[in-house]
């Protein structure tokens, strides 16, 4: 069905078009012709064209310097959306930006005629074109809006029934710097957390039948706008994904005008769409789409199965838990308690936190009737904030939970503890399920079967087998011995393989991977801070870390070059200059990077600096965002040597590879700054200057033993091991603190062999080829230190 708009009316700039029977009531003169948009160009006469887009975003009203209305707009062409140009910015001036403030919303159809096309000073990104429109009554514009179906305003005076259609790209067909819809199966997602600003942030990765992966990050100030997916295997939609190549790989971001619909993977289930919005399409040809890739994802990726249950817990396991939460309680300013059940009942003595009863939210009585079925489990840091939200009653999934064993302080029976560590590793988070979730809807009918008598029954049952079990001291200092031999470590992956004799291992040939128990007799280096090194991706190079007196020298030199005053007060930066009243006289300036064209809060602002000391920098550091050390050259700013930082942020510094690394000048910055979810990302910052970011990585080998043998271990990790940043240990002396600690617990100093703790490991072995032989290394993977050992 074509969309036809009606002719231009002088006393109506700002029209909504009723379209009956797929015509208009007034037809469009046959003298207009539609442009399209890549074609568009400063100075070329557009008198008989119109443009035609859909809405994908739309700023505030706001009034300029001389009280005149402006509104601005983004259109995209949804004819050519895998065109490298698809989108363009228009603005609209006085009574008419008003009008069109009143009544337009994303997902519109808009068509403008009698338009200004003017270049952008910079050019333009993200498939959006490098000039803009510029649109007012005065001019003798006019604007046609398609409202969508079912919508009525103020100002309405018809409306249009004809969904848009959509093209959908599939994954192996998606090209850098567009922006696309797509459909694909979930493989891996993290749930929304809070990032480092104050948006929520959710990592989803995709896959499809072109066999292709998409790992996607999605931002947005409104948690429940994100995709509301709970479990691998879930199916989404998503519209007007951004697609970016990085390293070699297609990434996925939100642009302006984002949506998503997830629907659930099960073959046979209702295919219900999941989402915020209140308006949404979905189109009959849609569900074929849904139920193929059902079909298809049921044979050919790994979906997981029911949430575990507490009946099926063992000690130093991660697992998801689907549960109603009863009671929750703030611990202290790190971590929170949630008491939570399932209806089954956890086969070991579990941890009760301490807290104040005054401080505990539920309803008593209820508490009561389950103090022997509930459990409680400790959450931390970033999932802190959504836990004191959760509602009691609502249904949870909690992902990644992890149990330990641990015995009680005054030398009782051992029990087990339930953790949400921080971080989003492997998932970390909690989710909230509706009520129409299918999984809720089997465990309410299941909670509502359980006898809850049995289990306070019980209770004296427990107590008894308890004190016939430790009936005399002798057995409870064995058990307790018992329990110092648990191991200090914890898998995270192939739970199914079984140990390996380190003697076997050695007597093997390469590649193969195991699962060891073995003691740590010695590791290298001693001196800790000398394990973190500097790691390239790209081409595999390990280096040192530079020290302070490296930065300073070259601090020092680029201070002798004056800031070019001629660079100064760019269209995407602001700057401040001033002479320092000390003998040496530096000229220092600072450029704040300004979003739309104003100045951020100093949390949210990069800023680049020209002949500043170290301390200074520091300082800056500590209260902006970012720092970018330049210099000035005759066209443009530029970073330092990369013996250098390119980027400070909060106490850390980033390196980039000097071998991989193509500088480009600091303008391609400005592509950044124009976005709308604005987060100042290292990586994002790295990719549009030419760097090739260098990782911080602990590296250390370890002489591990058991009763068959003995073999050197290399540890090659960036924080999963330790759960310590290497990027951070060197300038944090609680974290320095935390791992000489947790490596005196790993290979306590002094103790003879068979005093030493068991440590679990994966390990894999590989092969060395140089000129003379073949020789077998060992790596660690897959292994952590577990929680309670520091």
């Amino acid at each position: 069905m074509g969309l036809i708009i009606s002719s231009y009316k002088a006393a109506m700039p700002v029209q909504l078009l009723k379209i009956m029977k797929g015509q208009s009531e007034i037809p469009l003169p046959s003298h207009l012709q539609k442009e399209n948009l890549k074609h568009l160009q400063e100075g070329c006469d557009y008198t008989n064209k119109y443009i035609q887009g859909v809405i994908t975003l739309s700023y505030q009203l706001t009034k300029l310097g001389d009280g005149t209305d402006f509104f601005k707009i983004v259109l995209q062409d949804s004819d050519n959306l895998s065109s490298q140009i698809n989108s363009i910015s228009v603005l609209i001036y006085g009574k008419m930006a008003e009008d069109c403030a009143k009544i337009i919303r994303h997902g519109e159809t808009f068509i403008v005629t009698g338009f200004k096309v003017v270049k952008l000073p910079t050019a333009g990104k993200d498939g959006r074109h490098d000039c803009h429109l510029e649109v007012s009554e005065e001019a003798g514009s006019a604007v046609y809006i398609c409202t969508k179906p079912g919508i009525t305003a103020a100002s309405e005076t018809a409306s249009v029934s004809v969904a848009p259609k959509y093209v959908y790209t599939p994954l192996n067909h998606l090209k850098d710097g567009t922006i696309v819809n797509l459909y694909g199966v979930v493989k891996f997602f993290k749930p929304p957390y809070i990032s480092k600003g104050t948006d929520y942030c959710s990592v989803v990765t995709l896959v499809d039948p072109s066999n292709v992966k998409l790992t996607c990050s999605l931002f947005s100030g409104n948690q429940d706008s994100l995709p509301k997916i709970y479990k691998v295997g879930d199916i989404v939609r998503f519209h007007r994904i951004k697609i970016r190549e990085y390293n070699g790989q297609m990434q996925g971001i939100t642009s302006g005008g984002f949506a998503s619909l997830t629907f659930d993977g099960t073959v046979g289930a209702p295919i219900v769409p999941r989402t915020s919005s209140r308006e949404y399409t979905f189109m009959d040809e849609e569900q074929k789409t849904v139920k193929d890739l059902r079909i298809w994802a049921a044979s050919n990726i790994s979906i997981s199965g029911p949430a575990a249950k507490l009946s099926g817990v063992q000690p130093m396991l991660f697992f998801d838990l689907t549960c109603q939460l009863v009671g929750k309680a703030k611990v202290d300013g790190s971590s929170f308690l949630l008491k939570v059940w399932d209806g089954t009942k956890c086969p070991y003595p579990t941890w009760k936190v301490p807290v104040e009863a005054k401080d505990l939210e539920g309803e008593k009585v209820v508490l009561h009737q389950l103090r022997n079925l509930a459990v409680d489990i400790l959450v931390y840091d970033n999932h802190v904030q959504l836990a004191e939200s959760l509602q009691i009653g609502s249904f949870l999934r909690i992902y990644s939970i992890h149990t330990k064993q641990a015995s009680a302080d005054n030398g009782d029976v051992s029990h087990i503890e339930f953790h949400l560590h921080g971080g989003t590793c492997y998932g970390r988070g909690i989710g909230v399920l509706p009520e129409s979730n299918p999984d809720v809807k089997e465990l309410k009918a299941f909670l509502e079967s359980v006898d809850l008598t049995d289990s306070q029954n019980m209770e004296s049952m427990c107590s008894m087998d308890v004190d016939s079990t430790f009936g005399n001291v002798t057995d409870l200092e064995l058990h307790l011995q018992r329990c110092q031999q648990l191991s200090v470590t914890v898998l995270t992956d192939h739970q199914d393989l079984s140990n390996t004799e380190l003697k076997t291992i050695t007597n093997s040939p390469a590649p193969q991977q195991y699962r060891i128990r073995a003691k740590l007799r010695t590791y290298k280096p001693q001196k800790l801070h000398q394990s973190v090194k500097l790691h390239c991706s790209k081409c595999n190079s390990l280096q040192e870390v530079p020290d302070r007196d490296d930065f300073e020298f070259i601090l020092h030199n680029s201070a002798t070059t004056a800031p070019n005053p001629e660079l100064h007060n760019a269209s995407w930066y602001e700057s401040v200059t001033w002479t320092t009243q000390d003998q040496k006289k530096r000229e220092i300036a600072i450029h704040f990077v300004k979003r739309d064209e104003m100045l951020q809060h100093p949390e949210d602002t990069l800023l680049m600096i020209e002949g500043g000391t170290l301390k200074e920098i520091w300082k800056l550091a500590k209260r902006f965002k970012c720092v970018i050390p330049v210099r000035s050259t005759e066209e443009d700013l530029e970073l330092l040597d990369l013996s250098a930082p390119f980027l400070l942020q909060g106490n850390v510094k980033y390196y980039g590879c000097k071998k991989c690394s193509t500088p480009k000048p600091m303008k391609n910055l400005s592509s950044i700054a124009a976005e709308q979810q604005l987060s100042w990302e290292p990586t994002e910052i790295a990719q549009v200057l030419g760097i090739e970011l260098l990782q911080y990585v602990f590296i250390m080998k370890f002489t591990l033993v058991d009763e068959t043998g003995a073999l050197n271990a290399y540890l090659f990790d960036y924080e999963k091991f330790f759960q310590i940043p290497a990027s951070e240990i060197l300038t944090n002396n609680f974290l320095q603190q935390k791992m000489q600690m947790t490596m005196n617990t790993l290979c306590p100093p002094g103790r003879k062999l068979g005093d030493l703790p068991w440590l679990e490991c994966f390990i894999r072995s590989y092969n060395v080829k140089d000129a003379m032989k073949n020789q077998v290394y060992y790596q660690i993977f897959d292994t952590t230190v577990a929680e309670d050992v520091v």
